[in-house]
């Protein structure tokens, strides 16, 4: 009877010990299951990028890029995306020489680099930007011809009074040669002319506060820049509106473009489909002064060549 019972007892263990291991197993693949489906969730929403890039150039695109970066990383905290100035052609030859992940620019690859450069680079537009001649508020004016802007920027005019403004000297505040903001006004704002030499600045923020605080002073921004600290000029009548953008109307602006060495691949990629996404292109690029490209009714080649859409 006793050994029964011994036998009894070591059968009701056996049974409890496989009762708890096939629910602990239960447990483990319950986590496992729970730890994929997270993991999958995760993926889904863009969460699993990580490493880290960098995108250097165009100080008219670098607004937007910086925000959309901050936002990108908030919601994909093991990645890094650092973004720079310097200018479009700095981005162009940062991105061709592989010292950069990604190269910002006002203009296409073929107005900065060689033919063998810029055809490594694949071109990336993410969006319009219109650009404009400002002016200190105390020269009181509002509108130029462009006749005017020539030769207000090529030296010629040196008065404002000659243009129907305040009796004061005009003060040039150019930007660099490797400046794409520059290289887009010259060729659609001054049709080509060269500017006569002036202060010459870097960042288009520092731009704004010299001509925000210098009396006579005239520069160009892109609009993405204007906060009301400064005036912003009509060309022929026409104001550097989205509407008048996007029919062509007003001619001063540009793509913006995000240049890789050859297709994007890893966080670069998944940094510019983001660029590209509806969280970026229907709230981000409006909200800080750019142009969605599809809102454009026309195109324009690196040729300067318009055609309609």
């Amino acid at each position: 009877m006793v050994r029964r019972f011994k036998v009894l007892g070591l059968l009701i263990g056996v049974v409890l010990l496989m009762a708890v291991a096939a629910g602990c197993g239960g447990n483990t693949a319950d986590q496992q299951g729970e730890q994929s489906q997270g993991q999958e969730q995760q993926e889904q929403q863009g969460g699993g990028s990580t490493g880290s890039i960098t995108a250097v150039g165009s100080s008219a695109l670098q607004p937007l890029v910086e925000e959309a970066a901050k936002q990108f990383m908030a919601s994909n905290p093991e990645a890094q995306v650092v973004v720079q100035g310097g200018g479009s052609g700095t981005g162009l030859s940062q991105v061709a020489s592989g010292a950069s992940d990604i190269g910002n620019s006002d203009v296409f690859a073929e107005e900065k680099l060689t033919p063998e450069e810029a055809s490594q680079l694949v071109d990336h537009k993410v969006c319009v930007v219109g650009m404009a001649a400002v002016v200190n508020p105390d020269v009181k004016v509002d509108n130029l011809t462009q006749q005017q802007l020539i030769d207000i920027f090529t030296g010629k005019i040196t008065n404002w009074k000659d243009v129907g403004g305040a009796d004061v000297k005009v003060q040039l505040v150019n930007r660099p040669s490797s400046s794409g903001t520059r290289a887009t006004f010259k060729a659609y704002a001054l049709n080509g002319a060269e500017e006569a030499q002036g202060i010459e600045q870097d960042s288009s923020g520092t731009v704004r506060k010299i001509i925000s605080e210098t009396p006579g002073a005239i520069g160009y921004l892109a609009l993405s820049y204007l906060d009301g600290s400064v005036t912003t000029l009509k060309l022929d009548g026409v104001e550097p509106s989205e509407e008048n953008i996007a029919t062509g109307e007003y001619p001063v602006w540009a793509y913006e473009h995000m240049y890789t060495k050859g297709e994007a691949t890893g966080l670069a990629k998944d940094f510019l489909d983001y660029m590209l996404s509806d969280e970026v292109q229907k709230s981000l690029v409006v909200d800080l002064g750019y142009i969605p490209s599809t809102d454009m009714k026309i195109d324009r080649d690196a040729s300067g060549n318009i055609t309609n859409k």
